[in-house]
């Protein structure tokens, strides 16, 4: 089986999974229901819990405790892309060809759809509790995740880029941003499946690295395709960072420069992840898919 087949069986499981937590659609606050539950089913590839998954797996994890936190990754990443559309922020319309939660449903219940996808996810991350034989490698992986969404994570990363949107910015408040705004939730996702399936402290730490390396090559590789790629190809209009007079890693340190740092990145998250757990040859190509992708 190649390996975009491989993605699309895996994509279709997790799907099921997720779609066991999603809240069911009745009672007095069905809207709010209905506004969740779309926010998280406009489609995706569902990269953080796949991600996940395959730790877990790296480190020999074998239960079911890892579902539920798979649900809460993408219920907080999508919390994050129904705020990120508000026009208070990007003003988005239309998320991957369909109406946005804020357009379909209205700022109002928007705003309350990401705050309740926040919140449900720790609720659903706790039902772990009752599926693990070791409830402090659990309380330890709702510990992670908390982090890694909230000030010091994800939310702290949108805060600088809110702030400097227009302004210039130098390589460290870009480094801060790349590495908490998209980075955070990638680490949160392999330093949870590494915990809950028992490795040690140090095998976390390097499992939060490689996500941080992917994650930070992931966005450069975005800056390069804003530049060099076509709409058809991309997906989406290119040169919009130009336009929009955003910094980014080329406009600081030219395009050679963006290409190597991608590609050093991309070779020191790989050849860390060879030295852990049994090896996960999909988790590799995975990594190596997202960071050289052409859209």
């Amino acid at each position: 089986m190649s390996f975009k087949e491989q993605m699309k069986e895996k994509v279709v499981q997790i799907e099921a999974i997720i779609g066991q937590y999603l809240p069911e659609e009745k009672g007095f606050q069905k809207t709010i229901f209905e506004s969740m539950n779309y926010s998280v089913q406009v489609g995706g590839k569902r990269l953080r819990p796949m991600i996940m998954q395959e730790t877990y797996k790296l480190f020999g994890g074998e239960g079911s405790e890892i579902e539920p936190f798979m649900a809460a990754i993408e219920m907080i990443h999508s919390s994050s892309l129904v705020h990120d559309d508000l026009p208070a922020m990007d003003n988005d319309e239309y998320r991957r060809g369909q109406l946005t939660t804020w357009k379909k449903y209205g700022e109002d219940m928007a705003i309350l759809a990401g705050d309740a996808l926040m919140i449900f996810a720790f609720e659903v991350a706790a039902k772990a509790f009752g599926m693990s034989a070791h409830p402090e490698r659990v309380g330890r992986a709702i510990e992670i995740l908390a982090n890694k969404t909230g000030i010091y994570g994800m939310i702290g990363g949108q805060t600088v880029d809110v702030e400097l949107t227009d302004k210039p910015m130098d390589a460290e408040h870009l480094d801060f941003i790349y590495r908490l705004k998209t980075g955070a939730l990638l680490e949160a996702s392999m330093m949870i499946g590494a915990v809950l399936a028992g490795a040690s402290a140090e095998e976390v730490v390097a499992a939060e690295q490689i996500a941080d390396d992917v994650g930070v090559a992931f966005q450069i590789q975005d800056d390069i395709l804003d530049l060099t790629s076509t709409a058809e190809v991309l997906g989406k209009p290119i040169g919009s960072d130009e336009k929009n007079n955003k910094t980014t890693y080329v406009t600081l340190f030219g395009m050679d420069a963006a290409r190597e740092q991608v590609a050093a990145l991309s070779n020191r998250a790989i050849q860390t992840m060879k030295g852990l757990g049994q090896g996960n040859e999909y988790l590799e190509e995975l990594f190596i898919s997202l960071i050289h992708r052409e859209k």
